[in-house]
């Protein structure tokens, strides 16, 4: 079960290694450099909303960049098996993000939350806009009637999400953000300060010039590339669906201790 309260940083990393959020995860090598080859030969499933262009054509550069960020296996030959993510490095992002929500809180800015992994990443970002509407933050409110080829356009628990047959549908696509973000301009509505989020709808955010921040697993490169390049803010790498959404409560804790945002 997760651990009570909110965690020191020792604690948390601990919690992260027996939960898999982080250490051994889930995502095997195989599904890892898959992905990451996609993404090099051009497959826009996987550029998660960006414009990557021929930038990163090499999949050993991509797998530097996931060796560096998010703490795979950084040997090129290792084809097979079991997969990491960084626990330190996972801490380090939640440090990061931390740091951005503080900015956000003090300016009282105009927020936006969405997800892709509604199974897994929900209640972390409800949690999180809460948060941040007590400390006085607007919480953006999308427009009403927006759909994709994928689905409509919801807000739930103050997160966007992509609903398709009376269901939250898990998406890599920023399609979605577009359509908030288009829904917003014609509306007249000012577009948000920050976007907190994470697949499509962060790098979406992001490749658009606003501020984006977001959380990825180690077989989603995108986002990382594009805090390694400096138009997404903030990447966390993390398993995005362990087997209860109940583990990322002591991440959220934390997260919002950092910041905080946890009066």
């Amino acid at each position: 079960m997760p651990i009570p309260g909110t965690p020191s940083r020792a604690q948390l990393v601990d919690h992260l290694v027996r939960t898999r959020i982080a250490g051994d995860v889930a995502t095997p090598r195989e599904n890892n450099l898959s992905h990451y080859r996609r993404l090099a030969n051009g497959d826009r499933n996987f550029w998660l909303g960006l414009e990557l262009g021929e930038r990163w054509a090499d999949e050993q550069d991509v797998l530097a960049v996931m060796a560096e960020r998010v703490g795979v296996n950084d040997d090129p030959e290792y084809r097979y098996g079991q997969d990491t993510i960084n626990p330190e490095l996972t801490v380090d992002g939640l440090d990061r993000l931390a740091a951005r929500l503080r900015k956000a809180a003090g300016g009282h800015e105009r927020v936006l939350f969405a997800t892709g992994h509604p199974g897994g990443l929900l209640d972390v970002h409800r949690a999180t806009a809460a948060a941040l509407r007590a400390a006085g933050c607007e919480i953006v409110v999308i427009p009403d009637g927006l759909q994709t080829e994928e689905g409509y356009v919801m807000q739930f628990a103050d997160v966007a999400v992509l609903e398709h047959g009376a269901t939250l549908w898990h998406t890599h696509s920023g399609a979605p953000m577009r359509a908030v973000l288009t829904g917003l301009e014609q509306a007249g509505r000012p577009l948000p300060d920050l976007v907190v989020a994470d697949h499509g709808w962060a790098g979406y955010a992001a490749q658009h010039g606003l501020d984006s921040v977001g959380y990825a697993d180690c077989n989603d490169p995108a986002l990382f590339l594009a805090e390694s390049e400096g138009t997404l803010q903030v990447a966390v790498p993390l398993d995005d669906h362990v087997v209860s959404p109940r583990f990322y409560d002591p991440m959220t804790a934390y997260l919002l201790a950092e910041a905080g945002l946890d009066q």
